[in-house]
């Protein structure tokens, strides 16, 4: 059976049901993030036959063993990074550019870094075609950060760490916020961490379960 297209009015419609059934019913209450959500077009973000399903409360593959997060999950990591239009955020695992394009309603400038090139130029074309010029799609490693465009106000991680890599918190700036899942391959704990000064105060949000972050200051391929 094929699944059947999603138009625009057709995707409003869901992104709006998913909004109010799937986040504000779950304790989701920031105004800023819920209209990001219910702005950005979450169905363009997957391959066509994945379409059907791109607003129901799940992740889906996206190619290379990597995901778009569920649709709370994005909603959830957003509000606690505090963003207001001054804040310069920075991503690591841009995967398909969704998450990417959240922040980039709410914050004044998003850095992005993908270590799959294929990923990363996907989502930098889809992303320019959206008209989202505040993004700036990089390949890297997203473990060591981007040390030269920091500090950040906000660094959101959107794979799992064995602990959090030492760059991304020098990387912050005082006052920052770093949202990242923390643990084991299988599960983890999504951890809120504030800079204050030369202080990081850490706090467990939720138990998770994402991709694993690969590289220098995570994991290797071969963990």
């Amino acid at each position: 059976m094929t699944p059947p297209e999603t138009d625009d009015s057709d995707a409003a419609r869901l992104r709006h049901r998913m909004v109010e059934e799937q986040l504000r019913r779950r304790g989701i209450g920031n105004a800023g993030v819920l209209a990001a959500m219910e702005s950005v077009p979450r169905h363009l973000f997957v391959a066509d036959q994945a379409r059907w399903a791109a607003y129901e409360d799940e992740p889906i593959a996206i190619g290379l063993g990597q995901t778009i997060s569920q649709p709370y999950m994005v909603a959830r990591m957003t509000e606690l990074l505090e963003l207001d239009a001054t804040s310069r955020v920075l991503e690591v695992g841009t995967g398909s550019g969704y998450q990417a394009a959240v922040l980039a309603e709410l914050a004044t400038e998003v850095w992005t870094i993908e270590r799959h090139p294929e990923l990363a130029d996907r989502a930098r074309r889809l992303l320019d075609d959206l008209g989202y010029r505040t993004v700036v799609v990089v390949v890297g490693d997203g473990s060591l950060g981007l040390p030269a465009h920091a500090p950040y106000d906000a660094v959101i991680v959107t794979a799992a760490a064995p602990h959090t890599p030492a760059p991304l918190l020098e990387q912050l700036a005082d006052g920052g916020r770093l949202v990242i899942p923390v643990g084991g391959r299988n599960v983890q704990q999504l951890r809120l961490i504030r800079r204050r000064g030369s202080e990081f105060v850490e706090t467990d949000v939720l138990d998770c379960r994402f991709v694993p972050l690969v590289g220098q200051a995570a994991y290797s391929k071969d963990d």
